[in-house]
């Protein structure tokens, strides 16, 4: 898990070329100003996913991990909390391909306040639960980039 700013560019220049790709097009980009769906970056090696929802209760979300992405949450309007924690401290259930899901269960490690320009690298070690509001239900716009591994 890595969590930063998409201001602070300098600072994460040693990471892999995909997710600089990323993070650079989560800067350069208004995501609040695209549509909802999928936005194509490098084809199915780089892309966003634009979701548009209303935060809820932990007990109302999932937990969820993957194995041929990672996933790298980016604010643009509203806030959230994402859960996280390490996958060999979940109980897992079985991996569902076609979607590159990983269903789980199991107590939160780390929680992270998201806000506009936040970003949260998660690795297919980092099993995440997003949308968990920060006081009271509310809409929020963001962008998922997927990056294959």
């Amino acid at each position: 898990m890595i969590y930063g700013s998409i201001h602070h560019e300098d600072t994460y220049s040693f990471l892999p070329p995909r997710i600089r790709q990323a993070l650079d097009f989560a800067r350069t980009h208004d995501l609040g100003a695209l549509p909802t769906g999928r936005c194509e970056i490098a084809g199915d090696d780089v892309y966003v996913n634009i979701a548009h929802y209303t935060t809820g209760e932990r007990s109302e979300k999932i937990w969820e991990a993957h194995r041929a992405y990672i996933d790298i949450h980016v604010l643009a309007e509203g806030t959230e909390k994402i859960d996280v924690s390490l996958i060999e401290r979940m109980e897992t259930h079985p991996y569902e391909a076609d979607k590159d899901y990983v269903p789980a269960d199991g107590a939160v490690t780390q929680t992270t306040v998201m806000r506009p320009g936040d970003f949260l690298v998660c690795f297919p070690e980092d099993v995440h639960r997003s949308g968990v509001k920060v006081d009271a239900p509310a809409p929020l716009k963001k962008g998922i980039f997927k990056v294959r591994v």
